[in-house]
């Protein structure tokens, strides 16, 4: 276990603590992003396929 710091006041988080969250928190929101662009480019990609499936197979007449 570790020691008690008698300098450090009651009530206040470490600061360490406090960045390593803002680091996670930003972190996330990059990935959250990049997760959105994927959903997207499958999405689109998808919808793609179906249109040129439909269109082969469109009866010319």
């Amino acid at each position: 276990m570790t020691q008690p710091n008698d300098n450090a006041p009651e009530g206040e988080a470490p600061k360490q603590a406090t960045e390593n969250k803002s680091d996670l928190a930003s972190a996330a929101r990059k990935t959250a992003g990049r997760g959105v662009w994927m959903g997207t480019a499958v999405g689109i990609g998808s919808a793609a396929i179906v249109a040129a499936l439909l269109y082969a197979n469109k009866k010319r007449g």
